[in-house]
């Protein structure tokens, strides 16, 4: 066991230090979101992850309860942490589910959060409808995703063996069935909701860096050394 924790220690840390270095971008999507809930909201994080978007919810949403959806217990309690923490333990609770199996009962919902984590589904068309049904009239759904991932290194070596990293990645997520560059938009569209709105976010960080970023790119880096040593010799 002692290797799944240190593993998901280390999630949880870059999960954190992302939503630190990213911190402007983050700010900008929690703005999105909160404009388009009612008063007294009730939302769901799917994937909820170390917390970040769950927590920034609570934070900008003084009146909104938030419900954190995981399927791991040790981010799940890192999260409980943090909301205590930052004094939203009334506001944010957590459930463990397997989203892939049988939902509990999580709604009805005015917003449905997703940030990265509609790729891991099984289903994509089931979870959609799923969501759907745990949606109040009105409700919305606000999925994040991801185009790439980020780069850390500028010499030419450096971006030769970050690009075989990346690769190598990129085909481990396709044999696990990850469903990576979709068209959200139109698969939305075709369950059944309307889209609001779609935006493309370049995310690009120039020097000075945040003070983070350099844990940041060394917890990123370790995390894909770590995930790489069966396929990719140590040279």
């Amino acid at each position: 066991m002692a290797h799944h924790h240190h593993g998901a220690g280390h999630l949880a840390e870059m999960l954190d230090l992302d939503a630190d270095v990213l911190h402007d971008h983050h700010r900008e999507l929690i703005a999105w979101a909160a404009s388009l809930v009612p008063e007294h909201p009730r939302i769901i994080d799917l994937g909820a992850g170390s917390g970040t978007g769950a927590l920034a919810l609570a934070r900008h949403l003084p009146d909104a309860d938030v419900t954190a959806v995981d399927l791991d217990e040790d981010l799940l309690a890192h999260l409980r942490h943090r909301a205590s923490e930052a004094g939203l333990a009334d506001r944010v609770r957590t459930v463990r589910a397997d989203l892939d199996a049988a939902w509990p009962d999580l709604g009805p919902a005015d917003l449905v959060w997703a940030s990265a984590s509609m790729h891991h589904f099984a289903d994509v068309d089931s979870t959609l409808a799923r969501v759907r049904d745990t949606l109040r009239p009105g409700g919305a759904f606000m999925i994040t995703e991801l185009d790439s991932f980020p780069r850390f290194l500028t010499d030419p070596a450096g971006v030769a063996l970050e690009d075989r990293c990346h690769a190598e990645l990129d085909r481990l997520r396709r044999e696990a069935g990850m469903h990576m560059g979709l068209d959200w938009g139109a698969r939305l569209t075709a369950a059944g909701f309307t889209l609001d709105g779609e935006r493309r976010f370049d995310l690009e960080l120039r020097p000075p860096l945040p003070a983070k970023a350099r844990r940041y790119a060394q917890v990123t880096m370790q995390r894909m050394r770590h995930r790489l040593e069966d396929t990719l010799s140590a040279d």
